[in-house]
């Protein structure tokens, strides 16, 4: 039997063994529960005693068999005793029933609506009280009125007792709900009062500013939260403290942290503020993605920017290197040769910096995928150290927990390249230091710093290093390197720094910081390409990745092998040979088998409607692919 079963038949027999009448209505007065006597005192029959019976149904059953003597219109009283019941409103009463007996009625409202109402037959208490007062000849007739009127008056504070112990239950456990939801709400709540003495805490501030401590009821801002954040913060209560409600988002110090807190007034019962209620929450991933977002729409403004000059840009270089050509060949005075050969090089180094344009600008996607650092940055070493002269020397120190993060490798590999080809050029001929330093912030940021002991950076340079085309190294730079480091790192949502240090430069990536968690295991892959190549060289990445690949060279053939056992993935071209399309194939696998994981790849532009037909049900890659895109698709998948 089971447990909720055998609680209900123990209440019931409990509530048997009570000797007073006891019935529970709902909020639309239909029988809940009752007790056995309730049946017994007014000899109900079963239907009435069971639950769902209607209030209004034992009443005319109670009128009809005489319960309340003569009714003159039996009727109107039954719709009486229901707008009574209906009114909810705690009462104690005393009647005598047509069989002589007397009782009393207490009736109380629950706080969800409905009502409990206790009978109890109290005919042997009035024939006590009605013997002593024909056998009390000594006592007066106005100490027995007393005496009766105190006795009831006693019963009916008794009533109120119960009712308000019952209410003042109701309120513990409403306090208690409320606090357990306040304490499970990702969020710091809390209210200071005009002194900026918390007054409550829902005990989360350590959640969402690590080192604080949780319980800072009776403290000042300044102790729970430390001066700096106080001061970021006071002038928010101040204008709170006024009556006016804000919202400031701002980034903790210590811990990097991006912080959103909601101010609002606490507007007392005469009208006056009495203090603040904060609201704070950790919205930093929040932020990182905006940043990214952000990062994205700038790129591909600049991609709609400069396209078209790259392109008119490009048609002058070859105009300017095909006429310094024709000149060559021209009879020319002395010293002419020369500028001719200056003009094609400096026309050749355009058609360079055009190129670092297009890759600045054009389109990149960030893949994350489970990277392990450590080995990232030693298969790097040999790489950063083959462009490195023999007086200059590299260290990477990595303190870091060994575990797979969430990182684009190949993007990062270039960015750290970039900052120590810089550092490279900034030492120049002397002997010289660099050095990658890796660390956590706070289980929030990835920290990498790369340090020279070149001459450091120039107050300009702190300022518009970042910017394009900015270069301190006259015509032997583009000014590109370090803006092509902080649009990568933007792109992933996190921040450069420049700084200087006691012996040189610093440049610090901090790149937010993701476990990766997902399912990395060896799937079985059916792979549907109508173009042989194309579907061999895309095989060779799934199993270099690990995977078990099936092929098929069209959508027929691919709903045949469909239904293989173990079949995990299908990753589809969208434009495959016959009348079926990698969309229109999907859909039939889907409603085959709705447990495969199902994904596009297509060279389609992303405005093309067949493509934007299939993403809105599934990942769609685009061509050509890699093996990042494709281990970032299985890994996206697994943690979705």
């Amino acid at each position: 039997m089971a447990r909720a079963d055998i609680t209900n038949q123990m209440t019931r027999a409990g509530l048997n063994l009570i000797q007073q009448a006891l019935t529970i209505y709902d909020a639309e007065l239909k029988l809940a529960v009752c007790n056995r006597p309730f049946q017994t005192m007014f000899g109900l029959p079963a239907d009435l005693v069971t639950p769902g019976a209607r209030f209004e149904d034992t009443i005319r059953y109670l009128v009809g068999h005489g319960e309340y003597g003569d009714v003159e219109d039996p009727e109107r009283f039954v719709q009486d005793r229901v707008e009574q019941a209906r009114a909810f409103v705690p009462h104690y009463m005393e009647r005598q029933r047509s069989n002589g007996r007397t009782i009393s009625v207490e009736g109380s409202p629950l706080p969800e609506g409905g009502w409990v109402t206790v009978y109890t037959d109290i005919t042997e208490i009035k024939r006590q009280e009605k013997l002593l007062r024909s056998r009390s000849e000594e006592l007066s007739d106005q100490l027995l009125t007393h005496a009766e009127q105190l006795a009831q008056t006693n019963r009916e504070l008794a009533a109120t007792n119960a009712q308000l112990e019952e209410a003042k239950r109701g309120l513990s456990e409403m306090e208690a709900r409320i606090r357990l939801t306040t304490e499970m709400m990702p969020a710091h709540i809390a209210h200071v009062d005009r002194d900026q003495v918390y007054t409550y805490t829902n005990r989360r501030l350590s959640a969402i500013l690590p080192g604080r401590a949780s319980d800072i009821v009776g403290l000042h801002m300044k102790q729970a939260l430390g001066p700096a954040t106080t001061a970021r913060l006071s002038s928010h209560v101040a204008r709170a403290l006024e009556g006016a409600a804000s919202v400031l988002e701002f980034t903790e110090p210590e811990s990097g942290r991006r912080i959103r807190t909601a101010f609002t007034p606490d507007e007392g019962a005469g009208g006056e503020i009495e203090g603040v209620y904060l609201l704070s929450t950790d919205v930093t991933e929040e932020a990182q993605a905006r940043a990214a977002l952000s990062q994205t729409h700038k790129r591909e403004l600049a991609a709609q920017l400069t396209s078209g000059l790259a392109h008119d840009f490009a048609n002058l270089l070859t105009i300017i290197l095909g006429l310094q050509g024709r000149l060559e060949k021209l009879p020319l005075p002395p010293g002419a040769a020369e500028l001719t050969g200056a003009t094609k090089s400096a026309a050749r180094r355009g058609g360079m910096l055009l190129d670092k344009i297009a890759r600045m600008s054009g389109p990149r996607e960030i893949h994350p995928v489970p990277t392990d650092l450590s080995e990232m940055l030693a298969a790097f070493a040999p790489l950063a150290g083959a462009a490195l002269p023999d007086t200059i020397t590299l260290a990477i120190d990595v303190d870091l927990d060994p575990q797979s993060l969430l990182l684009d490798a190949g993007s990062l590999q270039d960015s750290l390249l970039n900052l120590v080809l810089n550092a490279r050029d900034a030492i120049g001929r002397e002997a010289g230091e660099i050095a990658i330093r890796v660390r956590a912030v706070s289980e929030t940021w990835l920290e990498i710093t790369v340090l020279d002991t070149g001459p450091g950076f120039t107050e300009q340079a702190l300022k518009a290093a970042l910017d394009p085309f900015f270069t301190t190294k006259g015509e032997h730079g583009s000014g590109l390197g370090l803006s092509m480091v902080y649009d990568l790192t933007q792109l992933a949502g996190g921040t450069v720094k420049l700084s200087n240090t006691p012996r040189g430069a610093a440049v610090s990536l901090r790149l937010p910081l993701r476990h990766a968690s997902g399912d990395t295991r060896a799937h079985l892959v059916l792979l549907v390409e109508d173009q042989a190549e194309l579907r061999a060289t895309i095989r060779d990445m799934l199993t270099g990745l690990g995977h078990q690949v099936i092929e098929a060279a069209s959508g027929a053939e691919a709903l045949a092998l469909a239904d293989l056992p173990g079949l995990d993935w299908v990753l589809s071209d969208i434009n495959l040979e016959g009348d079926i399309t990698g969309v229109d194939l999907l859909t039939r696998i889907a409603d085959r088998h709705p447990r495969h994981r199902l994904a596009l790849m297509t060279a389609l532009p992303h405005g093309d409607p067949l493509r934007q037909k299939g993403a809105a049900r599934w990942p769609v890659l685009s061509k050509p692919l890699d093996p990042a895109a494709l281990t970032h698709l299985f890994h996206a998948e697994a943690v979705a």
